[in-house]
């Protein structure tokens, strides 16, 4: 499973920034790894450098094998709560995938 970063200039993506996030997907999407082939983030600041509520948007776009890719989108304060809701939300499309072709 290949995960990979794209920022917008806003949002640091140097590996030191990005390393962290990149072993929490890993981790949290263990079990799904054999199935996926790729993971896309995508980490932008809607506002730009002004502050403001929710500007933080994750897009994570999974590439699972014999399958369309499926995206989600979460939005948030923070750059680690958008990964992690973003997380959450793919987490519960793949189990709602794999548990719909299991039952086929």
């Amino acid at each position: 499973m290949t995960i990979q970063f794209n920022t917008d200039k806003t949002i640091s993506g140097s590996e030191a920034n990005i390393a962290p996030f990149t072993a929490q997907i890993a981790d949290e999407l263990s079990r799904f790894a054999s199935q996926i082939t790729r993971i896309e983030v995508h980490l932008s600041d809607e506002d730009g450098k002004k502050d403001g509520l929710n500007n933080i948007r994750c897009l994570m776009e999974a590439r699972i094998e014999g399958k369309q890719p499926i995206a989600v989108t979460n939005q948030a304060d923070t750059v680690d709560q958008a990964v992690s809701g973003a997380i959450d939300k793919l987490k519960a499309s793949l189990e709602t995938i794999t548990g719909r072709d299991r039952n086929y």
